[in-house]
């Protein structure tokens, strides 16, 4: 006589389709102005990531002749964006100022998203107090303006180095991260793969991990490519006013732009010591908002489904 299995530990719980890496590039270079901005993005992190291999100079180097001070931009050697009031070629100051940038921001995004998907994970799988502890959190954290909170990060913490401000810059930008991950965990929780999931004795573990995190990634790639925008411009924004790395230690396109801008100011002249670097400035800001865009269209008719 047949026996019925009564083994249900066996069956596994179904798993919601994944979203191809293939399709979304697919999506993307149907939209023209967010895959340029995507290889421009590239190529300038590209430049910034191999600047100490592009040039034997340190961006930091004074010549105190007065044929190298406040020199026009050039097409020879490295004066392309001439030189500021103490003989230090723009350009080069611009290309470490890049560097130095571009892996604040980008460590800083990574960093706040990892907050952010963990904050709002927890809050919203687990909901009840968990939830409404963090929400609360988030929300007292909110009400302040992130630039308010960031001068007065920089100033409490002085002097700022350039490991101080990544660390500010997410501790301070995680909330809208944890806000869309939040509700987004919330939504999917009842989702039949996670309910079945649950009837076939999965673990949380396995069922944040396995099932909810990776059905929440387009979410989460959205929310960390709008981050890094906001990133950029609060960095470069307190650098601007000369809270953060001063100049002469280590360059940034914010000290950069607001060091140029007060040698005109102050001299009169001089506008190529701040036009390189705004320049530069402007085009990534451009590229990463673009960009933003672009994927958030690629990944919406995934999330209708």
């Amino acid at each position: 006589m047949a026996t019925a299995d009564t083994h249900p530990a066996v069956v596994s719980a179904p798993v919601a389709p994944r979203r191809s890496s293939r399709r979304l590039l697919r999506r993307l270079t149907r939209q023209p102005a967010a895959f340029v901005s995507g290889l421009i993005l590239i190529v300038i992190f590209s430049v910034g990531a191999l600047v100490p291999l592009i040039t034997p100079r340190s961006g930091i180097e004074i010549h105190i002749t007065a044929a190298e001070q406040n020199k026009a931009p050039t097409l020879s050697g490295w004066h392309l964006f001439g030189t500021d009031g103490i003989g230090r070629e723009v350009l080069v100051r611009t290309l470490w100022g890049l560097h130095t940038s571009e892996q604040s921001a980008i460590f800083a995004t990574l960093l706040a998203t990892l907050i952010g998907v963990a904050i709002g994970g927890i809050a919203g799988y687990r909901g009840g107090s968990p939830d409404a502890l963090l929400m609360r959190l988030a929300d007292v954290l909110g009400i302040l303006p992130a630039l308010l909170l960031l001068l007065a990060a920089y100033t409490y913490f002085e002097p700022v180095t350039v490991s101080k401000a990544t660390v500010i810059l997410a501790c301070i930008l995680w909330i809208p991260v944890a806000r869309v991950v939040r509700a987004e965990i919330f939504s999917l929780r009842t989702r039949e793969f996670v309910q079945a999931a649950y009837s076939v004795g999965a673990s949380d573990r396995r069922i944040f991990f396995r099932h909810l995190l990776p059905n929440a990634s387009s979410t989460i790639i959205v929310a960390a490519t709008s981050l890094f925008g906001q990133m950029i411009i609060l960095e470069a924004t307190v650098e601007f006013f000369g809270l953060g790395v001063p100049s002469e230690i280590q360059p940034t396109l914010g000290n950069l732009i607001g060091d140029g801008q007060r040698n005109v100011l102050a001299l009169g002249w001089g506008w190529w010591t701040w036009a390189g670097p705004a320049l530069l400035f402007v085009v990534i800001l451009d590229c990463a908002n673009l960009l933003g865009d672009g994927v958030a269209d690629a990944l919406r008719p995934a999330r209708r489904r």
